[in-house]
C-alpha cells in the first residue's frame, strides 16, 4: 500500500518577475504584468524578493493575490531596512501589509546578513515585535547565530533544517543545476516530514 502525503510541497523560484526569462519559461513577447499569473499556472508557490528591496504598498500584495489561484502560496522576503538596516520599528508595519496576500500567505522569511553577528538582544526585538499569527523562517548568514534552540521556542522554522517545532520547513537552494540523483536524494530526506504532515517550502535560485 502506497505511503499517504498529508504535507503540502510548495516548490518554486526566488522571484518571478525576471525578463530575461522571456524565450525560456516565459512566451518571448509576454508582458511583465502578466509574469505572475503565468507562473502561478505551472508553480504552486514563489519567495517573493521584490519587498526586501521596496516596501511595497498594500495594494500591490492585493494585486499579487489577485493574480493566482486560491492554492498558490507566497513566501515573503522581509524588508531590508528591518533586516540589514536595523528599522525594527517597522515590523508591524511589514506584517500589517503582506496580511492583504490573504490565504496566499506563507512563510515570512526573515534574513540578516553575514555582516550582522549574534545579538540576542536584538533577536528578542524581532521576535516580541513579530505578528504572533503569521509564520516565519530565519535565515543567518554570520555563523555565529546558534541559536535553533530560541527559534524553535517560538515556534519558527530556521532556513535549510529538517528539524524543528514549525508546521513547515523553508529550504533555499542556491547551487543549480540541480541533476536527477540530486533531486531524488532531496525527495527522499522529505518525503517523512510530509508523511507526517508537515509542509515543506523549497526555492531554487
Amino acid at each position: 500500500m502506497a505511503t499517504s502525503v498529508t504535507g503540502a510541497l510548495y516548490v518554486g523560484t526566488s522571484g518571478f518577475s525576471y525578463p530575461p526569462w522571456r524565450g525560456g519559461f516565459y512566451p518571448p513577447k509576454m508582458r511583465p504584468a502578466d509574469f505572475l499569473a503565468f507562473y502561478a499556472d505551472r508553480l504552486p508557490s514563489v519567495e517573493l524578493n521584490n519587498p526586501f528591496h521596496e516596501l511595497p504598498p498594500q495594494e500591490r500584495f492585493e494585486t499579487w493575490a489577485a493574480a493566482t489561484p486560491p492554492e498558490f502560496r507566497f513566501a515573503v522576503k522581509m524588508s531590508r531596512q528591518i533586516t540589514h538596516m536595523g528599522r525594527f520599528g517597522l515590523i508591524p508595519t511589514f506584517c500589517a501589509r503582506v496580511r492583504a496576500l490573504g490565504e496566499r500567505l506563507g512563510p515570512v522569511l526573515v534574513q540578516f546578513p553575514p555582516n550582522r553577528p549574534r545579538d540576542d538582544g536584538m533577536l528578542r526585538l524581532v521576535l516580541d515585535s513579530l505578528d504572533p499569527e503569521l509564520e516565519y523562517a530565519f535565515e543567518f548568514r554570520h555563523e555565529s547565530w546558534e541559536v535553533d534552540d530560541v527559534l524553535f521556542a517560538a515556534g519558527i522554522a530556521r532556513v535549510g533544517a529538517l528539524d524543528g517545532t514549525a508546521a513547515f520547513r523553508y529550504l533555499r537552494l542556491r547551487d543549480p543545476p540541480y541533476d536527477e540523483e540530486e533531486l531524488a536524494e532531496w525527495a527522499a530526506r522529505l518525503r517523512p516530514l510530509l508523511v507526517a504532515g508537515i509542509d515543506v517550502y523549497c526555492y531554487f535560485k
